[in-house]
């Protein structure tokens, strides 16, 4: 069997055998962004979008040390240490993206992350309140960039604010990491027997590495995923693999078993990241609830398979919904356009928000 090195290294079709399904290419932000420097490049440097890029920057105005009691029970206050930001993008209301170099104590590996924190975060009401956070994972290779935090163009962090503006969405941290360990491989988000550990990276590294920077839940209702292709693979599987952390997941175009070259036919092994098996276990276990969101655009294959796994597993503390994208094509836009038209509200209801303080206007 052949596989794909210029995609996301599913198999190729070869011979009169039928393989599984590969993942689909992501050609996504590269082009958009460009389009749109074409197309309003003076108004976006006047709102100072592009201002200051490459600056040091930090989180979080709002003094984040508090008494012991004043400290609400659930809420997480960042435990540092904190680490050292260069802004790469700022929003036009004022929000920036910004990355940093994090080397996972738990995996070992090193690899950029990039961070959106919502302008709620600095709001006075909120100083005392956790934040729920949205781990959002790129399709493709996902490294050495993360197409959703090297800059606005595809519309992630405008849903999210616009969505908390209008009440239909959660005002979510993005936590935006690399989510591979070179462009060569492809390693399904997983501990891959003799490979770096990009499973404990993101099930580990990830969160801990929010904790120590932001005020977060204490329980699992304020973690998800959200990604797009391989992305939404991995946050998938995350959230079946380990749902006493992870609640839901927003999954776009996805297939539905591991199929990286690296197992090597490690059979065993792939059943321990195969969302197939972890939702089976999950099932027979009988809980915690977790919470999956299928998005399929209808100019995209894969609807069978969501609709498969829907039919399977799709019971008990398993809860699945698919939000079909008309039109919607295999890229970043037409998930984000998935996500406004409803994902984005759904996964607010069943996850944690932050709460104001009454006695501050």
């Amino acid at each position: 069997m052949q596989y794909d090195h210029q995609g996301d290294g599913g198999p190729m079709t070869k011979g009169g055998r039928r393989p599984r399904r590969p993942r689909r290419r992501q050609i996504l932000i590269g082009g958009g962004l460009a389009l749109a420097l074409a197309a309003g490049g003076g108004a976006a440097y006047k709102s100072g979008l592009f201002s200051e890029v490459g600056d040091p920057t930090s989180f979080g105005k709002i003094q984040e040390s508090a008494a012991a009691e004043d400290i609400r029970s659930g809420v997480l206050m960042p435990t540092g240490p904190k680490a050292e930001f260069v802004r790469t993008s700022r929003l036009p209301d004022g929000t920036q993206i910004a990355r940093t170099t994090l080397t996972g104590a738990k995996s070992g590996f090193t690899g950029d992350v990039w961070v959106w924190v919502p302008k709620e975060y600095d709001e006075p009401r909120y100083a005392k309140s956790a934040f729920p956070v949205l781990i959002s994972l790129p399709g493709g290779r996902g490294y050495p960039t993360n197409y959703w935090g090297t800059g606005p163009g595809l519309g992630l962090q405008q849903a999210v604010a616009e969505g908390a503006k209008s009440g239909k969405s959660l005002p979510f941290i993005l936590v935006m990491p690399v989510t591979n360990a070179d462009t060569k491989h492809h390693f399904d988000g997983s501990d891959i027997p003799g490979q770096p550990r990009m499973g404990t990276w993101m099930a580990d590294d990830i969160p801990d590495f929010a904790k120590a920077n932001f005020r977060t839940f204490a329980s699992r209702d304020g973690w998800a995923f959200m990604g797009s292709s391989a992305g939404g693979f991995n946050g998938f599987k995350q959230v079946l693999k380990y749902p006493d952390r992870f609640k839901a997941v927003i999954a776009s175009g996805i297939d539905i078993v591991p199929d990286s070259p690296l197992w090597k036919g490690n059979r065993q092994a792939m059943d321990e990241d195969n969302p197939e098996k972890l939702a089976e276990k999950l099932i027979g276990e009988g809980g915690p609830d977790v919470y999956v969101n299928f998005q399929i655009g209808t100019k995209e294959s894969g609807r069978d398979l969501a609709e498969k796994f829907m039919r399977e597993y799709g019971r008990g503390p398993v809860h699945t919904r698919l939000q079909v994208i008309q039109d919607g094509e295999h890229n970043g836009k037409s998930y984000v356009r998935g996500m406004r038209e409803g994902a984005l509200e759904w996964i607010s209801k069943v996850m944690q928000g932050p709460t104001p303080d009454p006695a501050v206007r």
